[in-house]
């Protein structure tokens, strides 16, 4: 990443404002999954340690730019004292930028921490509107960005306010994200090996048309692969199936061998009559019949991908094999999660779905690298440069 980061900067006693990813699953206001907050503890305590006024902000679901008490980031503050030790005092303004904030700000001494109320409770952060990008920017000297789920977003929190910051660089984590993302599509050990799920084709496009570009190996499951069948003159039965993008699956399986790249397409499927974890199922090869509905890559398909994989030296992972939330479809996703996790391999988990089941399976800490970043590492893998680190400064 050619772009400055927390290490190509001196902080001693300036006031450094740093784009944290905080949205994290509360019940009943208790956290109940710290994943995110975990991950952004080295940017904050090598600021802490190094004497910076650290000034944290995030936004916390989509309260479309009002105060949603079950969406304000206290639980945050008091979750962050925990892990750094020390108290992080939460400025529970409204309107973020606050008189809480600014007296909290102005009270700081060296290695102190202040987390500001959701950004998202001001309706002009998504829209990137310039006065609440200049109050934010008015707390701080140095601007940090450690937000790489938001990254592909154009916000106040994130882009607005390098017009107002001249210094803003890049944290821990969003280095980290781009190291294995941009190593992984540009400079891969080789084979390289995409493996893409999900439910929609519509919304891999992009990215299974850039990865055809850079892959050695492109394996297709989850809804997605239903078009593909199709597109084979398969029958799918009541399966998932995107019918507008049966001829672009035709093409995308020309460009495969035009490139020379093997593309796997599942060659039998688990299928039920209901949606439902308890129906009966069937596995069904070439085609499903009538009245069935594809949930997740049959037993012959799962040994093919399984083979696929084992000369593998650097893997992507984005998106299930299956309805993998159900234990009874879960079995295609796990046994790639499995097959991952045997592999010496740099392996790449991008985002939402894929992340859960590999968490689901208790092997997140056998990957190399686990994506924080839903839609920017897709737009990443799409080849897209993302406003939230395009803003950064370059080295």
């Amino acid at each position: 990443m050619n772009k400055k980061t927390v290490d190509d900067i001196q902080v001693k006693g300036k006031k450094v404002l740093v784009r944290c990813d905080f949205n994290v699953p509360i019940q009943d206001g208790v956290i109940t999954d710290e994943t995110r907050i975990v991950g952004a503890l080295p940017t904050i305590k090598k600021l802490v340690d190094e004497g910076a006024k650290v000034i944290l902000c995030s936004h916390m679901g989509k309260p479309k730019g009002e105060a949603v008490p079950s969406l304000s980031l206290a639980p945050v503050a008091k979750k962050l004292s925990e892990h750094l030790g020390k108290e992080v005092v939460f400025a529970a303004d409204a309107n973020v930028v606050g008189e809480n904030a600014k007296a909290a700000v102005a009270a700081m001494n060296e290695g102190d921490v202040v987390l500001l109320e959701n950004t998202r409770y001001r309706a002009e952060e998504t829209k990137n509107v310039d006065t609440f990008s200049e109050e934010l920017a008015s707390l701080a000297e140095i601007f940090v960005n450690d937000a790489f789920g938001t990254a592909h977003r154009a916000h106040c929190s994130n882009v607005g306010v390098t017009k107002y910051i001249k210094d803003a660089v890049g944290g821990y984590l969003i280095n980290k994200e781009i190291e294995y993302l941009g190593n992984a599509v540009n400079n891969p050990v080789r084979p390289l090996v995409a493996i893409l799920g999900g439910s929609k084709v519509s919304s891999k496009i992009s990215v299974i048309n850039n990865l055809l570009e850079k892959v050695d190996k492109l394996i297709i499951g989850g809804g997605m692969a239903y078009t593909f069948m199709k597109a084979n003159g398969l029958s799918v039965g009541n399966s998932l199936l995107e019918e507008d993008y049966i001829d672009y699956a035709k093409e995308m399986m020309a460009k495969a061998e035009e490139k020379g790249v093997k593309l796997y397409v599942p060659v039998d499927t688990v299928a039920a009559q209901e949606f439902n974890n308890d129906a009966e199922t069937k596995v069904f090869e070439n085609g499903i019949e009538d009245g069935w509905e594809g949930l997740d890559i049959g037993p012959k398909t799962t040994e093919i991908f399984k083979d696929a994989l084992k000369d593998a030296k650097t893997v992507v992972w984005n998106g299930p094999m299956g309805v993998f939330e159900m234990p009874n479809f879960a079995k295609g996703t796990n046994a790639i999660a499995y097959a991952l996790a045997d592999l010496d391999a740099t392996t790449i988990i991008g985002g939402g779905d894929s992340v859960a089941a590999v968490n689901q399976a208790g092997l997140g800490d056998k990957m190399s690298h686990i994506s924080t970043g839903g839609g920017a590492s897709l737009e990443f893998l799409e080849g897209k440069d993302l406003p939230g680190i395009v803003a950064l400064n370059d080295k």
